[in-house]
């Protein structure tokens, strides 16, 4: 029954351990996009609007 208690106590450690890796990575920028931003100009976004339009008349239109 002991053995029960060493192994959840040592889980709880190793998941204290992964949330603060975790935290410690979002707080230092591991997760920016940084490069999503510079490329999304190069997208033609008129071209990804119409298509939309059209696809949300023809199915209004059924």
């Amino acid at each position: 029954m002991s053995v029960i208690f060493i192994l959840v106590g040592f889980s709880l450690l190793v998941a204290l351990f992964f949330l603060g890796s975790f935290i410690w990575a979002v707080k230092d920028g591991q997760y920016d996009d940084d490069y999503t931003p510079s490329v999304r100009m190069l997208f033609d976004d008129d071209d990804f609007k119409s298509d939309r339009t059209k696809k949300t008349k023809s199915h209004q239109k059924q």
